[in-house]
Formats: C-alpha cells, sequence, structure tokens
C-alpha cells in the first residue's frame, strides 16, 4: 500500500549533550483547572481545556471567562482515567467538528480508551452531533494506562490514536487480536480502520500474526503513550511512552511496527529485576530514537515551527516531565535528535501545545492546574 511514512529506522543515535534551554520567562495565562489534559486553540482566541474529571473547559483569555461545554459523554473519571485528549478537525473554522478521547465506563467496573466526534455550538457553550468512531477492546477493569493522543496526519484524512495496554495486561501488547498497547488509524469521518490492506498483503506473504490483526492497527507492542507530533523533517509520527522503572521511550512509527513491550526494554520492574528478554531491541522490533533512564514520565509534545526562540530551536521536539516538573527540548534535524536542554517548570507538565502566535503553552496537572505561557527574553549580553 501507498504511505506518507520515511523508511524505518536506522539504529540508535549516540547519547545526547546537554545544552542550556532558551531564556523564557514562564508566565501564568490563568489557573483554577483541575487536572488538565489538553488544551486546544480556537479560531476566535478562546480556548478549549479537557480536565481529567469529566469537564471541557471553555476559556477567554482576553477576559478572563470561562465555563463548562455540556453534552460530552459519561467518563470513567478515576485513577488514570477520565477526559484526556482533545484536537480540532483541520477545518474547525468551517464546521466547528472536533475530536476527543476519554475512559469510557463500561458496566460498573470495567473501562476502555474510547475517541469521540462531535460539533461545537456556535456560543461555545455545548457539544452536538457526538459520535462514538473507536472503543478500545477489550475493555478491562483497573485504573491505569489509558493512552490516549490524537494526531492528525498532514492530510487530515487519517487520525492516529495511541492507547495504553492497561497496565495488568501487558504481554496483549504483543497480541494484534486486540487494541491493547497499540496505535490505531481510523478514518476521521467514521472511524473504520484504515490499515487492513496493510495487513492482509503481510499476510498473503505468510505472516500468520498479521492474518489476525485488527483492521486499524497501525504499531504495535507500547506500554502507555502520552505524546504525540507529526514530524515534518523525518516525514512520520513521533511518540513518547512511560517505560516502567526507567527507559522512557521516544519513538518514531513506521506502518506495522512492533516497539517491543513487554519483550524488550531499557526498564525494569518497580522494586527491581529485568522485563522481558534484554534492552536492546533486535530485529525486527524498533529501536527507539532516544530512551530516558531514569524515568521522566513524559506526557504532551510539541513540535516548534516557529522562530520565536531563536532559530538554533525552530525545529525543536518540546516533551513535557511528570516526574521532574519540567520541560525536555530536543534539538532535531530531519529524523535525528541532536542535543537535549532542560527547562524547569516547578509543577507537573501534562501537555505542551504551540499556539497560533508561535508560543508554547503548558497546562501543569495539579488540582488548582495552570496553563502556561513561556515568552522568549532577550539573550544576556556578554
Amino acid at each position: 500500500m501507498s504511505s506518507p511514512y520515511a523508511l524505518p529506522a536506522e539504529p540508535l543515535a549516540p547519547p545526547l549533550t546537554a545544552v542550556a534551554p532558551p531564556a523564557v520567562a514562564i508566565e501564568t495565562v490563568a489557573s483554577g483547572f483541575t487536572h488538565p489534559w489538553a488544551v486546544a486553540f480556537l479560531p476566535d482566541g478562546t480556548l478549549l481545556i479537557t480536565e481529567r474529571p469529566g469537564r471541557l473547559v471553555h476559556f477567554d483569555p482576553r477576559r478572563g471567562q470561562r465555563h463548562t461545554v455540556t453534552g460530552g459523554p459519561p467518563v470513567f473519571a478515576q485513577g488514570q482515567g477520565g477526559l484526556l485528549d482533545l484536537v480540532l478537525a483541520p477545518d474547525f473554522a468551517t464546521n466547528r467538528t472536533l475530536y476527543f478521547c476519554f475512559a469510557e465506563p463500561v458496566g460498573s467496573t470495567h473501562a476502555r480508551t474510547a475517541v469521540a466526534r462531535a460539533v461545537m455550538t456556535p456560543d461555545n457553550r455545548a457539544l452536538t452531533d457526538v459520535r462514538i468512531l473507536f472503543r478500545q477492546e477489550p475493555p478491562l477493569p483497573g485504573e491505569l494506562h489509558f493512552g490516549c493522543r490524537l494526531l492528525f496526519e498532514p492530510d487530515g484524512k487519517a487520525l492516529l490514536v495511541t492507547l495504553g495496554e492497561r497496565y495488568q495486561a501487558r504481554n496483549e501488547a504483543q497480541n494484534l487480536t486486540n487494541h491493547l498497547g497499540k496505535t490505531v488509524r481510523i478514518d476521521p469521518e467514521n472511524g473504520a480502520g484504515l490499515m487492513g490492506r496493510f495487513w492482509q498483503e503481510r499476510c498473503q506473504r505468510g505472516d500468520r500474526n498479521a492474518c489476525h490483526a485488527q483492521p486499524e492497527i497501525f504499531t504495535w507492542g507500547h506500554r502507555n503513550v502520552q505524546g504525540a507530533i507529526w514530524h515534518p523533517g523525518a516525514n512520520q509520527p513521533w511518540i513518547v511512552e512511560h517505560g516502567p522503572q526507567g527507559g522512557d521511550e521516544l519513538n518514531r512509527l513506521t506502518p506495522g511496527g512492533n516497539y517491543g513491550w513487554p519483550h524488550y526494554t531499557y526498564g525494569e520492574e518497580y522494586g527491581g529485576g529485568p522485563i522481558g528478554e534484554g534492552k536492546v531491541h533486535p530485529t525486527p522490533y524498533q529501536p527507539p530514537l532516544i530512551h530516558w533512564t531514569p524515568s521522566i514520565a513524559p506526557s504532551g509534545m510539541a513540535f516548534l515551527a516557529s522562530d520565536r526562540y531563536g532559530v538554533e530551536w525552530q525545529g525543536a521536539v518540546l516533551v513535557g516531565s511528570l516526574k521532574f516538573g519540567e520541560v525536555r527540548w530536543l534539538q532535531t534535524v530531519c529524523d535525528r535528535v541532536l542535543h537535549e536542554a532542560i527547562l524547569p517548570v516547578g509543577a507537573r507538565v501534562r501537555d505542551v501545545r504551540v499556539g497560533p502566535d508561535g508560543l508554547i503553552y503548558l497546562l501543569t496537572d495539579e488540582a488548582n492546574g495552570k496553563l502556561l505561557r513561556l515568552t522568549p527574553q532577550p539573550a544576556e549580553k556578554p
């Protein structure tokens, strides 16, 4: 099948060197959000922010006004579950369509990650025409590892969804008959899986696993992916996922790629002890572009197309850290990561986005969560 993606990953890059982050001031745009998870910028200058307990908040930064948007589905708001990522349709300005993912309750004890499509009313107060496009199978008990980030491909004709393996079912990340520990590629209009022909062709070439693959599975062997971007220099999606105790990964995705979990990981069992068969990912498993050991707990990811922070940082990839309360700045050229800088924030960074003004915005995952803006500062004269 034809694909917009780059060729499979080459061997792991050498260790990164540490550099100084750009000079910025961290400004609080707003506070008082309850464990915010994702932010989206509307064409009229206002914002939408998801809160993990299940609220979608409309916020006008010019007036300092906010209200809860009604009409959303029931949410499993326990542990890591709740209302999660949010993206606007590429043509939101004309059809007011948006997409969000959430932990969906199933009965009294189970839950799963689901993706919905909805239309925002002109007054930004309600969701209408809410349709569930995708449901992770199978639903499971527990409150951990739901994922979930949403990413449109550049032409807007496919939506990528990252999914966790729900923690207790980690071995299922290597099973192509379910959605646990996978990324999926679906039609944003109707939720249909877009990888069926890919797996059929693999099956015809003798890959027995492919014969039973779900038609939406894009990649497999993941643990808990909570950041996703399209990297234009590499012409492919990049994701960050949580390792166990160490082994957080930055991966570049190729169709059908197996990223190793839990057979191969740089992490270890909580409390110590090896997992799987080793650390280095042999062929055909895809190695991470880089890994963080000890873990930084990555969540939220953005590609910096603007030069607002200096041309040397144009093309950087930014990753939020929940564990250390910071942002990792990764200098990239094409499909390579060259250097890493660390910007302390002082709070758990859940989401990282570049606004329409070319500036970086952060959400902090706290009971009194904040929307922060990183404002460039003049370089100090020698």
